[in-house]
C-alpha cells in the first residue's frame, strides 16, 4: 500500500514487520457470502504451517461458529489469493504455497452460498 507522507522527506519506521512477530506471520482470511464476519480475519500463523492444517486445525476456531460451516465440501473449496485463483497444495506449508507476511486468502464455498443460502 502506497502512502502520502505530510513531508517529502519523512521517513519511519514499519512497526508491523514479519520480524515483530516472534516467527509467526499475519495472515487475512476471508470467508465470502458469509456475512456473520463483515471482514477478513486477521491471524497470526507460522509460515512452516502445512496448509492442509487451515480447514482441520485453524478455520473451526474462527468460523466453527457459523451454521454452515461443518456442512462445507473441503474438496469443491475455492481459494483467492491476493485476489487471484489459488490452488493450494495441503501438504505444502504456508510459505511453500506462497502465502507470506500479510498474504489476503479468500475462502469460496460453492456448495454452502451464505447463511441458509442466502449468498450474494
Amino acid at each position: 500500500m502506497s502512502v502520502k507522507a505530510i513531508t517529502p522527506d519523512y521517513h519511519g519506521e514499519m512497526k508491523d514487520t514479519a520480524d515483530h512477530y516472534r516467527g509467526q506471520q499475519l495472515l487475512y482470511i476471508g470467508w465470502d457470502q458469509h456475512l456473520m464476519f463483515a471482514a477478513p480475519l486477521c491471524i497470526p500463523v507460522p509460515p512452516d504451517l502445512p496448509f492442509g492444517a487451515l480447514p482441520q486445525a485453524v478455520l473451526p476456531g474462527l468460523y466453527g461458529q457459523h451454521p454452515d460451516f461443518a456442512r462445507i465440501d473441503w474438496t469443491q473449496a475455492q481459494w483467492r489469493r491476493g485476489g487471484q485463483p489459488f490452488t493450494p497444495d495441503p501438504a505444502k506449508t504456508l510459505a511453500e504455497n506462497g502465502i507470506g507476511h500479510k498474504t489476503s486468502l479468500r475462502l469460496r464455498t460453492p456448495d454452502q452460498p451464505g447463511l441458509a443460502g442466502v449468498g450474494f
